[in-house]
């Protein structure tokens, strides 16, 4: 049996039917046709906007694909697979294209975050694996923009791996969390692997451990005298574990040390917090930081902010790495064209009784629309189709066509990029650090209607004139 800790081959990180067809659509001879697919998530009403991420992830998946000996043997036990299709798996590479808007990258509902151009046969099988990296780092990266944001300029550190779904969601939701904005992580391991910020005091058993919480402070001040952070509500936060911090503070000031301060998990956060600042600053500690912990979302936090609280660090852990009241992003990876043997695009559409479920067809990228700086619209458009941006740009609901708006003076970028050439990365990938300060400053391009927690206005999300002709065209011809 293999060790968690080694190395693993993800090749079969797939669904059954991915195999199924694929192998199909080799005995059918229409496993090199070059299809382009799309990944995308729709509309609702938990996430309006989101945070590109994990591409970094899926890219290193996508070029590490390889069925060796025991993968093929494992398939072969199945006895579905045609032994022509095990031995052309056996040598097969990704040797497509991928397109990709980088991550941070303020995204929404409808816009490709990630296109795929291969043979379909490559890309039928990196469907599933694609969904569950993006998926969940969009989505964990998404809750931690929401909780910074809550925050209001306080920061937040991420605490969730031991509430984590298992070792992998806590690594790379610790990674997307840096994304979304918090400052630094628990995570030992995502420090080391991603080199970023790693954070934390002790727990209430370091104080059990002593005989007084005085002496665990002590102790505790001693050994990390210029990082003394000490849990104050083991006992009794105002009586004694207060009143215990500021004496050991006393002491690391006779010596030399500033203090840091003391976090608060439990009890009334706001009413402690402002209790706890008035007893610091009496004792003559404005200076130190007041942190809170405890079950902590975008929610509670703006309710302490709005009563009052006197808190400077937020360390939220189980509701932000699960994002508890939005497990699953809802992303979709959609057919949207078939490349011909001359070059030629045949756009695909998958048609729904609901209208928000049906894709747009085509070889797309996405524009935004900025006017002073600011973000003021997307555009979804086909690849190669020119925009017009010699003078006013008119941009049209997608659906209600009867709304529009026209912008006088703006500018417009592609936020789409080509990540893979033909088997080969053609993109530098930006250290962790470089991708929260891009997504620190895209997520400042927007006004505060279109990116607050509560109610936010919807962002305007178009289909350029040629998709918008070519999607109502199809499913026209379709439908008869």
């Amino acid at each position: 049996m293999k060790s968690v800790n080694q190395k693993r081959n993800l090749t079969l990180l797939t669904d059954l039917y991915q195999l199924t067809m694929m192998n199909g659509y080799y005995l059918k001879g229409r496993h090199e046709q070059v299809a382009v697919f799309d990944l995308f998530f729709r509309q609702n009403k938990l996430i309006t906007y989101s945070l590109a991420a994990g591409l970094e992830q899926a890219i290193d998946y996508i070029l590490n694909l390889s069925f060796g000996e025991e993968e093929i043997a494992y398939l072969r036990s199945l006895n579905l697979f045609d032994e022509g299709f095990l031995k052309y798996l056996s040598t097969m590479k990704f040797t497509g294209d991928i397109y990709a808007i980088p991550e941070g990258t303020v995204v929404f509902p409808g816009e490709p975050i990630l296109t795929v151009r291969a043979p379909i046969i490559q890309a039928q099988l990196i469907e599933t694996a694609l969904l569950n990296i993006v998926n969940h780092q969009t989505l964990i990266a998404s809750k931690a923009a929401k909780v910074c944001h809550a925050a209001q300029g306080g920061s937040v550190m991420e605490f969730g791996l031991r509430r984590a779904q298992a070792p992998d969601a806590g690594l790379y939701g610790a990674r997307a969390s840096i994304i979304g904005g918090c400052t630094s992580t628990s995570n030992v391991l995502a420090g080391q692997l991603f080199d970023v910020k790693v954070a934390g005091t002790h727990a209430h058993s370091w104080v059990m451990n002593f005989p007084s919480e005085y002496e665990a402070f002590k102790a505790y001040a001693q050994i990390y005298p210029q990082a003394t952070m000490l849990l104050v509500d083991t006992y009794n936060t105002l009586k004694s574990g207060v009143p215990n911090a500021i004496k050991v503070f006393d002491e690391l000031k006779a010596q030399g040390y500033k203090p840091l301060g003391i976090r608060l998990d439990s009890g009334d956060l706001a009413y402690l917090s402002k209790q706890a600042r008035k007893m610091l600053d009496k004792a003559g500690y404005p200076d130190t930081i007041i942190c809170a912990s405890g079950d902590l979302d975008e929610n509670s936090i703006s309710s302490l902010k709005a009563q009052g609280a006197k808190i400077d660090l937020w360390g939220v852990g189980t509701k932000l790495i699960t994002s508890e009241d939005m497990p699953a992003l809802g992303g979709v990876y959609k057919l949207s064209a078939m490349i011909e043997e001359d070059g030629s695009i045949t756009p695909k559409i998958k048609l729904s009784d609901n209208s928000a479920k049906i894709t747009n067809p085509g070889f797309k990228t996405v524009y935004r629309v900025y006017v002073n700086g600011m973000a003021e619209a997307d555009l979804i458009a086909l690849r190669g189709e020119k925009i017009d941006t010699s003078g006013p740009l008119t941009l049209y609901h997608p659906l209600e066509r009867w709304k529009s708006i026209t912008f006088e003076n703006y500018t417009i970028k592609e936020l789409t990029v080509k990540v893979v050439e033909n088997g080969k990365v053609c993109y530098d990938m930006p250290a962790l650090k470089q991708i929260a300060e891009y997504s620190k400053a895209d997520l400042a391009t927007f006004w505060e209607e279109y990116i607050r927690n509560d109610y936010p206005h919807i962002f305007k999300v178009d289909l350029s004139d040629g998709l918008y002709a070519l999607k109502t065209d199809m499913i026209k011809k379709i439908r008869g």
